[in-house]
């Protein structure tokens, strides 16, 4: 089979592999879609980040998955042939704290791998995964829906299930690439009455506003907290989540909050230096950091997309076969379009 390793310095290698082979509690899937996520070209595409257990491993890339059943290992119970699978993208020992709680992205134990980081992940014609990962994908939602959900998705809205956005709420979104997008579209179907967001970039402001998913995109510069006050009564939104990872959006992110609200942070990396007391204390603001999500969130959440008549992939601007990885990265590298998916026939 084919599959895409990552060395580092903005390159892509598309190299052939043995087809993987199921052990205990394992299947074997024949990929149709997998999404890139931007941990991949901040932390791996651009330059290899972190150390130890945490450092990409040299592997198959690719952690946003969706593919076919097509063998099953011995001590496979929930799945059998033919089946339709998302990928939770991190498989846990199962036996830690977190790991029992669903929450694998935080498992502390030494055999904790994530595809496309220190397994091999999606960017493939066929991945092995641990039965236990996969959630059945319901035949309502396309192949690259169930791939968003994986982790962009899922992010999203773990950070909004945690701050209880509902029709209460106006919704501010720092950051409006696919995890952003993401945000304002499960936002908005929770009962936001109003989602406002803001990027940097115009291709992004233009993307969210026509598939509808923002009342007001705003252009992260200086007057944006101004025009976010004006929208929001003078007074801020109550709930703000920052999908950047950049300072200033992070800043904009507490600065539109108004007091008594809730805000999250999910970009990763970077930093952010703000004053405490005027900006969070005295404003009474929650303040939440928020990792990815749950393998039972990710459930409730593919059901949810069902009920809700919604789809992931229409944030999906840019598709490419296995055989055009290297351009697939370097759109998804560029930062002006929305979710770049790899997808097989």
């Amino acid at each position: 089979m084919r599959g895409v390793l990552l060395p580092g310095g903005r390159e892509v290698e598309l190299r052939d592999f043995d087809e993987p082979r199921p052990g205990h509690g394992q299947v074997v899937l024949r990929m149709k879609a997998s999404t890139i996520c931007g941990s991949d070209i901040r932390a791996i595409y651009r330059e290899h980040l972190g150390v130890g257990a945490e450092a990409y491993q040299g592997v198959i890339a690719g952690h946003e998955p969706a593919g076919e059943v097509v063998e099953v290992g011995p001590g496979v119970k929930r799945l059998a042939v033919g089946d339709r699978v998302a990928v939770y993208h991190i498989a846990g020992c199962g036996n830690c704290a977190d790991c029992r709680v669903g929450y694998m992205i935080g498992c502390s134990g030494p055999g904790r791998a994530a595809y496309g980081w220190q397994r091999d992940g999606g960017h493939a014609d066929y991945m092995l995964a641990e039965e236990v990962t996969c959630l059945r994908l319901p035949d309502e939602l396309s192949w690259l829906d169930g791939a968003c959900v994986a982790c962009g998705f899922g992010t999203a809205y773990e950070a909004l299930r945690r701050m209880q956005v509902s029709g209460r709420d106006t919704l501010l979104v720092t950051g409006l690439g696919p995890v952003g997008l993401a945000a304002a579209m499960l936002g908005r179907a929770l009962g936001a009455r109003k989602v406002i967001g803001t990027d940097l970039s115009p291709g992004r402001l233009k993307l969210a506003t026509e598939l509808g998913l923002v009342d007001e995109a705003i252009a992260a510069d200086d007057d944006a907290l101004t025009r976010i006050l004006d929208l929001s009564d003078g007074q801020g939104a109550e709930t703000s989540i920052d999908c950047s990872g950049a300072p200033g959006a992070r800043l904009l992110a507490l600065r539109g909050t108004r007091e008594w609200g809730r805000c999250a942070f999910v970009g990763e990396g970077s930093s952010v230096t703000f004053e405490v007391s005027p900006l969070l204390i005295h404003k009474q603001i929650t303040l939440y950091g928020s990792w990815v999500t749950s393998l039972g969130h990710m459930a409730e959440l593919l059901d949810r997309l069902v009920r809700w008549n919604l789809h992931p992939e229409v944030v999906v601007t840019e598709r490419f076969p296995l055989e055009h990885a290297t351009e697939a990265y370097q759109v998804a590298d560029g930062g002006d379009s929305g979710k770049v998916g790899i997808v097989f026939e």
